[in-house]
């Protein structure tokens, strides 16, 4: 089957070689004269090739296919090296000192967050001493929530003297990649405004197609927080039909992932493939006229392509959208696809468009569910017949569902440690009845100039939308609803995948070869896990946590921790998940039911100091040995006096100081010649005893 495959979808082993060449040039970083010539060298093979002597291509054909890979490879380093902003001799990074002024554009409206508003911005110049500077790259504007904030939308121009900061990310052990991530969208540096820092210039610069999406997702909004009453209820719908999801509760979406159907708040082909189905069954009158089945053909591609653009342009919907761009495009020249090779051809083309996709869960999950569902529906779906029509549905709903974990359970556990038993339960109630949400969003966006009709609508779908939220958070609330704190590497990911693969292709084929490499990849999996587990019963470790205005620390023993900390973070939920469960989950760690920790500890003999309030330094003519003090909150406390009374081996400041007053301490520990480590600029201190 695989040389089948391999045969008839060959843009299978194209995109392996252009992904190659992006994953190799990311993690290699090769100068681009070096890809370059690569790509001379094998472009100049297939010219040459090309005008043999048939006798010499058939004996040189493997050497032919092997020169066009190694040609998508350096294409794809190439592509990698061109989209790194860094790389850009006008990225303003460059150039930039502190002090500059710097004039950027608006990219977006703005999104209002907790404490302020948050948009994305392009740097358009900088003004130093030399004069002004042409630049590109982008930013992120955080603006402090004030009555005096000027008016600001997309096209703004803003002029500011305010410091850039580098994007960094929390340094948490296990923690989100936030600068990586930012970076792929090109995006290096933030910035926090209060209204008297910068000034709003009197023009604007807009994109009219831009201007025209921005303006359109804020009408669909609005309409449907019009006619869509509660909260909650008008957060899923904006997701549901456009993936907005600035206004979703946090914790509903949590109770979405871990139920395993947050694929609906996103985009994706389940969306896409409704709005096709749609729109094949309204404009089925032209399908019968010869010279009209291009206008049919055209008017279904270019919806597709505006609900896609409208729904964010993500990876994974921009995938749906070429897939059954491509689909429609064979119906109309009576051609039957191979679905491998078209959904191939569309992660080609996609990477060729922004190579960094790769890295993107929705990217991956997206294709992992549809070349699961395409490989293992039939065979799942084929174990049991029914003849009642109501029921043969149901199971081949089932089927899918089952179907489309095989091959996104490994990618799903590697990036959110968790898996959802109950999938089968949420799906099918979720998935019918968020494809009636998302008919009935549209029908009711049709109908706003009839208030009436667009308010019954509007009753019915809030009804819908609260049925389906109370489904998912009751199955949520439920002990077993999922298997949390799973954790597994790259590699061991990767063997889950071909394991599946394998196991599967077995059962299909019955070829002893699979199976052989499904439980080899199986033992392996298995080792590394094992050996995890072995090192995490040795492990003894302290970890001061970065923790923004909050103290947070753990003491490992083995696989059990004691946290010290402010206890707001036990209760708040997206606070623990976000900073301490990674951690916590890496080194596969649960709570110990010991006392509550002191202030003053030894660990492995090594003596620990924790100091968040002033106290009176000991005058001491032996100084005593402290080879960790962690300050913490705002304490009155002088580093001298603290040195002239104890012997410090390290300083570490936690989250909870404020930052001048970290700088101070941090200036003073300098000048002392005593180590400090600032978690807020260096990330978690982690300490081995």
């Amino acid at each position: 089957m695989a040389a089948r495959l391999w045969h008839k979808a060959p843009f299978v082993r194209l995109l392996a070689a252009l992904a190659g060449g992006v994953v190799l040039q990311w993690y290699g970083q090769f100068p681009l004269t070096a890809l370059l010539l690569c790509f001379a060298c094998c472009l100049s093979s297939l010219l040459l090739y090309s005008v043999l002597p048939l006798r010499w291509r058939y004996r040189l054909r493997v050497s032919n296919g092997l020169a066009l890979l190694l040609l998508l490879v350096a294409l794809g380093g190439i592509s990698v090296w061109l989209h790194d902003t860094r790389n850009n001799p006008l990225w303003f990074g460059n150039t930039y000192r502190n002090g500059d002024f710097v004039q950027v554009i608006l990219e977006e409206p703005l999104v209002e967050k907790t404490a302020s508003y948050k948009a994305l911005a392009t740097v358009h110049s900088l003004r130093t001493k030399a004069g002004e500077r042409k630049t590109e790259g982008r930013i992120i504007l955080y603006f402090k929530k004030d009555s005096a904030l000027p008016p600001l939308q997309y096209g703004s121009l803003v002029v500011f003297q305010q410091n850039l900061q580098p994007i960094k990310n929390a340094g948490n052990p296990g923690s989100f990649d936030y600068q990586t991530y930012s970076l792929f969208q090109g995006i290096t540096h933030q910035v926090y405004l209060a209204p008297s820092d910068f000034v709003v210039l009197p023009a604007t610069r807009q994109d009219r197609v831009q201007a025209f999406i921005y303006n359109s997702r804020s009408w669909v909004v609005s309409t449907l927080q019009r006619f869509i009453h509660g909260e909650k209820e008008q957060g899923l719908a904006e997701a549901l039909l456009i993936g907005y999801k600035d206004d979703l509760d946090k914790n509903l979406v949590q109770a979405y992932s871990n139920t395993g159907v947050v694929h609906i708040i996103a985009i994706s082909g389940l969306h896409l493939g409704l709005i096709y189905w749609l729109l094949l069954l309204l404009t089925k009158p032209l399908k019968h006229v010869r010279k009209l089945r291009w206008l049919r053909l055209l008017l279904i591609i270019s919806s597709l392509w505006l609900f896609s653009i409208l729904a964010g342009g993500g990876p994974s919907v921009l995938r749906s959208a070429l897939m059954f761009t491509l689909i429609a495009g064979s119906e109309m020249a009576l051609r039957k696809t191979n679905i491998i090779n078209t959904l191939a051809f569309s992660a080609f083309a996609l990477l060729c468009i922004n190579p960094f996709w790769l890295w993107d869960v929705g990217f991956q999950l997206s294709y992992g569910a549809v070349l699961s569902i395409v490989l293992f529906f039939q065979p799942i779906y084929n174990w049991l017949q029914f003849h009642n029509r109501m029921v043969d549905f149901v199971w081949k709903l089932t089927a899918v569902t089952i179907a489309a974990q095989i091959l996104t359970l490994p990618i799903s556990i590697y990036h959110f440690h968790q898996m959802p038993l109950l999938f089968l339960l949420t799906n099918f109630i979720a998935v019918p009845l968020s494809s009636l949400i998302l008919m009935g969003e549209i029908l009711l966006c049709a109908l706003f100039f009839l208030p009436a009709l667009a308010g019954f609508t509007g009753l019915l779908l809030k009804a819908g939308i609260a049925f389906m939220n109370s489904y998912i958070e009751g199955l949520d609330r439920l002990p077993f609803s999922t298997w949390n704190f799973l954790s597994i590497n790259l590699v061991q990911a990767i063997l889950l995948l071909v394991f599946f693969l394998a196991f599967c292709y077995w059962l299909m084929e019955k070829q002893r070869r699979q199976a052989w490499i499904a439980f080899s990849s199986l033992a392996v999996f298995m080792l590394i896990r094992g050996h995890s587990f072995f090192d995490a019963y040795r492990q003894k470790k302290l970890i001061v946590y970065n923790v923004p205005k909050h103290p947070a620390m753990d003491i490992i023993d083995g696989r059990s921790f004691a946290f010290w900390g402010d206890s707001s973070l036990l209760l708040d939920g997206f606070e623990r998940n976000f900073h301490l469960q990674p951690s916590r989950v890496m080194h596969r760690i649960s709570p110990a039911t010991t006392a509550a920790l002191q202030k003053a500890f030894v660990l492995g003999g090594k003596r620990v100091l924790v100091l968040d309030e002033a106290m009176a330094v000991p005058d001491s003519a032996t100084r005593q040995t402290i080879d960790v003090v962690i300050l913490s909150k705002n304490p009155k406390l002088f580093m001298a006096d603290l040195a002239r009374s104890f012997q410090i081996g390290k300083v570490v400041i936690d989250g909870s100081v404020p930052p001048w007053k970290a700088t101070l301490w941090k200036k003073d520990c300098d000048s002392l010649q005593i180590p400090c480590s600032n978690v807020s600029e260096d990330g978690a201190f982690v300490m081995n005893w």
